[in-house]
């Protein structure tokens, strides 16, 4: 036995050079856009065709969120957060925002639901963060117990009130003025994915809402920041409505830009794939007419954030600009690629091809008008112009 260790020892070195070199080869043919699953994903589990929100008195549908682990999805309804199992049966809600609450996401690190929150006649810009555990029956008050903390995002307030023509006044909540830096009309789109700037960890992304307005050309970017969320417990005050708060950080880690044309209200949901790499941004399409004005615009994740012109500026300036997907539809006197699609209403990726893509409604009940929910199962297929089928479609 001896005698055949030298060889049994060689012939161990030599599969291990030949396995480490076929590892090298395929980890140097490896793409942004197809990700090995994260250790800490979720395991998977059977997910129904669709989730039904419900019909309530409240604004209509604007976000939703999974916790896959526990079986719960949360649906914004603007004024309004509600908390499902997966066959639709409401657990929990909470009430007595006067805010607009929009896009969610889950955060897989924390287990809580985080939430863009706008005050806009306070020029206050919140994310809403959501103790999903702790919201247990119907109508808990956002104000008097214990299940939602604020963030404040100076930066965003920033923009939101820039006096753009330097005529010593800010204009307030209106699309039809100069005022606003990149026209921005507060937040949106929320979601958590990979540090654009590519220095590693996880990041919370915010995007800007942004007015739609044809008269000027410095509002044609979707706005993204970015924020590590780990020391944020420091920041976390409880929502006190009428008395905002302005704890939060300085300043995000990372501000990029998107060139989109102008949108409607910008982001309307961001969500991050990691089965892709990619990030989505579901929009109201805009009204230049220099622009294709898609629905659905997807940032590629394979290309780095490279420093370049933020176009039509009052003043030269520069910034971190994202690419979009070469792929879809392409507008070739503007560059832009997007598709046309639904998701404005909420857009949860399963990072497995799938998404669940929301439908918003209203329903009639004893002369008052409800507005709908429902998260739809579908798959990613890439085709033009929607990517998107239906689970279970061919």
């Amino acid at each position: 036995m001896r005698s055949r260790a030298p060889a049994h020892l060689a012939a161990l070195f030599l599969s291990i050079v030949v396995a480490s070199a076929l590892l090298a080869v395929g980890g140097g043919s490896a793409h942004a856009r197809t990700p090995s699953p994260s250790p800490s994903a979720p395991p998977s589990r059977s997910l129904p065709a669709s989730v039904d929100g419900g019909a309530w008195s409240s604004g209509h549908l604007q976000g939703t969120a999974i916790d896959r682990r526990k079986g719960h999805m949360y649906f914004s309804f603007t004024d309004l957060l509600v908390k499902t199992d997966l066959s639709g049966r409401p657990i929990g809600s909470v009430t007595g925002f006067t805010g607009h609450l929009g896009d969610l996401d889950f955060n897989t690190g924390d287990g809580r639901v985080y939430g863009s929150l706008e005050y806009k006649a306070a020029e206050a810009f919140y994310v809403a963060i959501f103790d999903g555990a702790r919201i247990t029956r119907m109508n808990m008050d956002a104000r008097t117990t214990d299940v939602v903390s604020t963030v404040h995002l100076r930066e965003v307030v920033r923009d939101y009130t820039a006096d753009m023509n330097g005529d010593g006044v800010f204009d307030g909540n209106t699309g039809a003025t100069p005022d606003h830096r990149y026209g921005c009309s507060g937040i949106d789109g929320v979601a958590f994915g990979p540090d654009l700037n590519r220095r590693g960890g996880g990041r919370l992304t915010v995007a800007y809402g942004v007015y739609s307005n044809t008269a000027r050309t410095d509002n044609d970017h979707q706005v993204l920041l970015q924020y590590d969320v780990r020391d944020w417990s420091r920041y976390e005050r409880p929502l006190v409505e009428g008395a905002h708060h302005t704890s939060g950080p300085a300043s995000p880690d990372g501000k990029f830009f998107a060139y989109t044309g102008n949108t409607t209200y910008g982001v309307q949901n961001l969500e991050y794939d990691r089965h892709s790499g990619n990030w989505l941004m579901a929009v109201y399409k805009g009204r230049k007419t220099a622009f294709p004005h898609y629905s659905l615009y997807v940032v590629d994740g394979s290309e780095p954030a490279r420093r370049g012109e933020v176009k039509g500026q009052p003043r030269p300036e520069s910034g971190r600009i994202l690419s979009l997907l070469p792929r879809g539809l392409h507008h070739e006197p503007s560059g832009v690629y997007g598709y046309e699609s639904g998701g404005q209403y909420g857009l949860v990726s399963l990072d497995d091809g799938r998404f669940y893509v929301a439908e918003a409604g209203t329903a009639g009940s004893g002369g008052t008008t409800l507005q709908t929910g429902r998260a739809v199962l579908h798959r990613w297929t890439g085709a033009t112009p929607n990517p998107f089928t239906v689970w279970g479609r061919p």
